[in-house]
């Protein structure tokens, strides 16, 4: 089975697309693009950060915060699976987490991009209803 070429690799490739006069971001941009896609595309991270995403129930004004043991019962996936994929949000600085004792809390730090995302997918889930009508 051919290898998965790197976000880099595949940026680099073809040239002449960076070099048309088509207006494009910066090729840093595009990797961060392409790394966020790729990481919400999965179904696993993607409940994580809805579930990271909900509303504070004893504090509205409060950030959500949940330990990834909380976050592995509730999507009913292993603890190391969790763990792993919070691994992965964290490179990409899309959650966060705070210490206190021996527990480690996971929350999002990085609002707009997922909350953009997450409204994405509500026009998506609207769209798909009405194509089912």
């Amino acid at each position: 089975m051919p290898r998965k070429k790197t976000v880099a690799a595949r940026l680099k490739q073809p040239q002449s697309l960076f070099q048309s006069n088509f207006s494009r971001r910066s090729p840093e941009l595009d990797i961060f693009v392409e790394q966020f896609l790729s990481t919400v595309c999965n179904t696993s991270r993607r409940c994580i950060l809805e579930l990271l995403a909900r509303t504070n129930p004893n504090d509205p004004s409060a950030p959500n915060e949940l330990r990834s043991g909380e976050i592995a019962k509730q999507l009913e996936l292993s603890s190391a699976t969790v763990s792993e994929h919070l691994h992965r949000l964290a490179d990409l600085h899309l959650v966060t987490t705070r210490k206190q004792g021996t527990a480690v809390y996971y929350r999002l730090s990085n609002h707009i991009p997922v909350q953009t995302f997450l409204d994405f997918l509500a026009v998506l889930d609207q769209h798909y209803q009405n194509q089912e009508q």
